[in-house]
């Protein structure tokens, strides 16, 4: 079993899964609760963060991908923001924000999306043109941290319900981290808070979605 299958409360997916039927209403209740209210529990804040080899054999911090192991129901809340409020907001965006170019984290977005468009543009170009150059960046490292105050006023720019927009700013605050290595979990926590300009972003499905 990968060591995502378990969620920082202990709980594994599977036992959600299986007892579903029972479970079901009052995980309803308590979501539902926290979007009417934009309130998100701080054990929903919190995280272990298990360094994980991105070679056989590192030697320093850039070899590691940091791995943020959440509650398995922050998991749940957001995905279920994420479908029901923030996928059909991207449907009809704002004049000011445009989606066109972006296939990654959307609802109908694919590697593949990305490789047609690109294909039919390079196509249309050499109509014209003996040849086109193509100019391909990585920008892996450029995303792994992301502005607070950027983001939520993107966001704020979509159709989002208020109560939804609020539950949104108030998840990004004060997040709370563990870090494990060698089977040891630090001593101390680390804090993030709203004001923070920068922050790690892979720690949260929602920041995926908006850059």
């Amino acid at each position: 079993m990968r060591h995502t299958a378990v969620g920082l409360d202990g709980l594994p997916a599977w036992f959600l899964r299986v007892a579903a039927p029972v479970f079901c209403k009052p995980i309803a209740y308590i979501f539902n609760l926290s979007l009417q209210t934009s309130t998100v529990p701080q054990q929903w804040k919190e995280a272990r963060i298990r360094p994980v080899p991105k070679v056989a054999a590192p030697e320093q911090h850039s070899d590691f991908r940091q791995i943020s192991v959440t509650p398995i129901l922050t998991r749940m809340m957001e995905r279920a923001v994420v479908r029901e409020f923030l996928y059909p907001a991207f449907l009809t965006p704002p004049p000011s924000l445009t989606f066109l170019d972006q296939f990654a984290f959307r609802p109908s977005g694919s590697t593949s999306a990305a490789i047609i468009s690109l294909l039919s543009k390079v196509t249309d170009l050499l109509q014209s043109n003996s040849y086109v150059i193509v100019i391909s960046l990585d920008f892996s490292k450029g995303f792994d941290t992301v502005r607070h105050s950027t983001l939520l006023t993107k966001m704020a720019e979509l159709d989002l319900p208020v109560t939804v927009y609020n539950w949104i700013v108030d998840f990004f605050g004060g997040h709370a981290h563990r870090t494990m290595f060698n089977g040891e979990e630090s001593s101390t926590a680390g804090h993030l808070s709203q004001h923070n300009t920068r922050v790690w972003y892979r720690t949260s499905s929602l920041r995926r979605h908006i850059r």
